[in-house]
């Protein structure tokens, strides 16, 4: 486990935060700020109001550190009050979804990289760009955080923090095992099964079948694909074909497919994403690819110095292809009280409220003047400062935010996958399936 390590001397944290910059790259100009956190361009007027928000990415630990920021705000500003509606994880989205087709009494929602192009295709999204013109700290949002919120010149969520996967792995059990730590994809596997002992309920892998399954398999064939992957249009080669029709395509699907036989328990084909974590603190696998987001769970719930993190893997040709993803709070366009609702976010989202989110919850902050404090630039969030460094290795792409269809091949990849993997469908079955569905929903946008 990594422990938080006192300040650096200026100079070594100027180098880091060049380097986190490049992830954190931000745009406009700065203005003044009040003790709120909100811009003196944005207020309310006296009158008594009532917000409704809905959280998605619930967790009890999560939903309490956003309840003490309300609560904070709301001792800042005695004139609005605030409901917090946070489903179970699990329902979260779907509620979210019969709630705005509803047109429900919801000011604020959690938007998702997953599913904003399918809120604002059908109209339940308010854009931000106007808010936005008086927020005193807009200038320090960093370029990635507002990507991730729109949808082409559109801003319509300000993204609460920013998730970009790396991985994690038991250095006790490598070190025991005089393994390496895995660089490539076939490497992965290779240890994943040779630390396998089923006898003693020990795998290599937290794989993830369930919820989120497509996360591994997409990463594994944009790496194998390599520099034939439009990265600005990331479900495609540059040939204007989809990356799941090479030949690369089936060889990263066949590893994928070992790995979950050889290296991976024969249940994790259901696995989401609180069981693959909990697999790996509670010592049944070795390997987790995965956000930052789990390293708080991992610090409470492993023996220091058992775990450390690592680059993701690469494909044969030395590439890896990675993105930052991220959620956020937006308004929704039927608000009667979008003024409260824009300050409420506005302090939600200022770099004081952000940063402490980021430290809470295990995410990338979204200002760039984060990188002025040394927590993220030192422990398992160096990993990631690594990868930004070698930007010839680990390729930047653009994520397919702005296709209606994205939000739902998650549950797509995940049915067929889950046929594949109990071999009631071929690697190439399954991959003709992803294929159809891409040359569809591009098909799809460009109607529209």
């Amino acid at each position: 486990m990594f422990t938080k390590k006192g300040m650096k001397t200026f100079s070594k944290l100027t180098v880091s935060s060049v380097v986190l910059a490049m992830v954190l790259a931000a745009c406009g100009d700065n203005e003044n700020t009040n003790s709120s956190g909100a811009s003196s361009g944005s207020t309310v007027s006296g009158e008594k109001v009532k917000l409704r928000m809905i959280e998605s990415l619930t967790s009890d630990t999560r939903t309490a550190e956003l309840q003490k920021m309300i609560d904070a705000f709301k001792k800042a500003n005695s004139n609005i009050d605030v409901e917090l509606i946070s489903p179970p994880f699990d329902q979260a989205d779907n509620k979210i979804r019969t709630m705005l087709s509803a047109k429900e009494d919801i000011d604020i929602v959690e938007a998702r990289d997953l599913n904003v192009a399918e809120f604002v295709n059908n109209g339940y999204l308010e854009p931000l760009n106007e808010y936005t013109k008086n927020w005193s700290e807009f200038s320090t949002v960093t370029k990635t955080a507002l990507d991730v919120g729109s949808i082409g010149d559109k801003l319509y969520f300000i993204s609460n923090g920013l998730y970009q996967r790396q991985m994690f792995y038991r250095a006790d059990w490598l070190k025991d095992a005089g393994i390496a730590v895995p660089k490539t994809y076939q490497e992965l596997v290779d240890a994943s099964i040779k630390l396998t002992d089923k006898s003693k309920n020990r795998y290599g892998f937290s794989f993830r079948g369930g919820p989120g399954a497509n996360s591994v398999p997409d990463t594994m064939v944009l790496a194998y694909n390599g520099a034939n992957v439009n990265t600005s249009d990331a479900m495609f080669l540059n040939d204007g074909k989809s990356i799941y029709s090479s030949p690369e395509a089936k060889q990263a699907l066949d590893l994928y497919l070992k790995l979950f036989k050889e290296g991976s328990p024969a249940d994790s084909v259901g696995w989401g994403f609180s069981e693959q974590v909990q697999a790996f603190t509670s010592g049944v696998t070795a390997f987790l690819l995965q956000d930052p987001d789990v390293i708080n769970t991992l610090k409470d719930g492993m023996e220091e110095g058992t775990w450390a993190t690592a680059p993701m893997p690469t494909g044969p040709s030395g590439v890896a292809l990675i993105s930052a993803g991220g959620a956020g709070w937006g308004i929704t366009s039927f608000s009667t009280k979008k003024e409260a609702a824009w300050k409420l976010i506005e302090f939600l989202s200022s770099n004081e409220q952000n940063v402490e989110w980021s430290k809470s919850y295990g995410t990338i902050p979204i200002h760039s003047t984060a990188t002025e404090d040394a927590y993220f630039n030192d422990g398992p969030y160096k990993t990631l400062l690594d990868m930004t460094a070698d930007p010839k290795t680990f390729v930047n792409y653009k994520p397919p935010f702005n296709y209606p269809a994205n939000s739902k091949f998650g549950t797509v990849s995940m049915e067929t996958g889950q046929q594949m993997l109990l071999g009631k469908a071929t690697v190439e079955e399954t991959l003709a399936k992803w294929d159809k569905f891409w040359v569809d929903a591009k098909a799809e946008l460009g109607a529209k």
